[in-house]
């Protein structure tokens, strides 16, 4: 991997996302005690989803997920993470115990860890760059809303142990970040893809099976211990409606009139079939465009298309995103659009949210159409975002040579 380019050093860049995480502390802060009676919430926008989770998910005790079953009276849903982030739950909730206030800072302390991780491996690989995802607005809001910290981490990690031709622990660390949240297996594609076009199958080889079975050493104690726990994310996933955020959400409300697309099933076909072709169709054009571009970085539109065709766009999936601004589309106005759209999302959200309680105060009061037009606004943005990946030439940064090798003076990407 060449050196990346350093017009700043990673303390500064520390120093900036440390900044934002604050930022995005005092956003949260309001939530993060749990008392919610009033709606504050959805009055103040400072929902995040570690609050409710230590009481639906159960852990408050000694619980433990997947081997332990779920109490099926309580509400909510139980067991619904994959392994890594329900075992992320249940550790902050050891130390926690029943305080949500602790619960949360608990989660938040990991959560933040792994967004200075993240720092460095964009700084290691693409120097200032990685100030698109340290002075990220979106960062700053959903930094700990959920646990999409852990597997962006993981998946920043693999994407430079890639770089530096370590396939094995990048497939590793693919298979934990899968293990955490099933998008970053979604990289090993492209990851295998650039293996096989610098005529190097074996060692895409290595990166498929170290993912492979890595998820597998942590999955399969949970699968055959408690089945029916370890089942739910699946069972769950494939049942659930369209969620807020998604196109198909929005589509059903304006062709039927209800809040929610019932066939579920239809759904699932539909949007399986439309990323795959959105993949396909991508990758073909910039082949044509650029035959020599790095296959690494198709990356970026994978998950751009996964967010648009998956019936569940949740508010944080942005942070997936983040990483490949600076590694694969430094373009600072199509980022800024992006932030603002997404930004737009989460206040229109959230403040919808409060007119459905029927709340007063704060934002509440905003009609779902601006919310749909904001979802629509984020969907053409980030389609934008994708041609643009499409026409750009610059190189990406490339894998480094193996050793003994020489480099031609102009690196070549694969």
């Amino acid at each position: 991997m060449p050196t990346a380019t350093r017009k700043i050093g990673l303390g500064l860049v520390f120093a900036l996302l440390a900044g934002t995480l604050v930022l995005g502390h005092g956003i949260k802060a309001p939530c993060a005690g749990g008392d919610w009676g009033d709606g504050r919430q959805y009055i103040r926008l400072c929902y995040t989803d570690i609050v409710p989770l230590l009481g639906t998910e159960q852990l408050a005790g000694g619980r433990l997920p997947y081997l332990d079953p779920c109490n099926q009276e309580a509400p909510g849903s139980c067991d619904e993470y994959p392994v890594l982030t329900m075992w992320t739950m249940r550790v902050a909730a050891w130390a926690s115990g029943t305080s949500i206030s602790t619960f949360f800072y608990a989660n938040a302390i990991i959560l933040w860890l792994a967004a200075f991780a993240i720092a460095a491996c964009l700084y290691a690989m693409v120097g200032s760059r990685a100030l698109y995802f340290a002075l990220a607005p979106t960062l700053a809001i959903y930094a700990t809303m959920n646990w999409d910290l852990i597997p962006v981490a993981l998946a920043t990690g693999a994407t430079l142990a890639y770089l530096q031709r370590k396939d094995v622990w990048s497939g590793v660390l693919l298979g934990l970040g899968a293990a955490t949240k099933l998008y970053p297996a979604l990289l090993v594609v492209p990851f295998v893809a650039g293996r096989i076009r610098g005529r190097e199958p074996d060692r895409g080889i290595h990166l498929a099976w170290a993912a492979a079975g890595a998820w597998l050493v942590v999955n399969v104690p949970f699968a055959l211990g408690g089945p029916a726990g370890w089942l739910e994310f699946f069972r769950l996933n494939s049942a659930r409606p369209a969620d807020w955020d998604s196109i198909w959400f929005m589509a059903c409300h304006r062709f039927t009139g209800d809040l929610g697309c019932t066939n579920t099933r239809l759904i699932n076909i539909a949007s399986a079939s439309l990323f795959v072709g959105s993949v396909w169709f991508a990758w073909r054009l910039k082949a044509r465009r650029d035959p020599g571009f790095a296959r690494w970085t198709l990356g970026f539109p994978i998950l751009v298309a996964f967010l648009l065709t998956n019936k569940v766009y949740s508010p944080q999936y942005g942070l997936w995103l983040l990483p490949w601004f600076g590694l694969a589309l430094p373009n600072l106005p199509l980022f800024a659009l992006f932030q603002a759209a997404d930004v737009a999302v989460f206040v229109t959200r959230f403040s919808w949210f409060g007119t459905l309680q029927e709340l007063d105060g704060g934002l509440a009061g905003i009609p779902i159409g601006v919310f749909e037009i904001a979802v629509l606004a984020r969907a053409v943005i980030l389609v934008l975002c994708v041609a643009a990946w499409i026409r750009r030439r610059e190189p990406a940064p490339e894998p480094a040579p193996p050793l003994g090798s020489a480099r031609d003076p102009i690196p070549v990407p694969r």
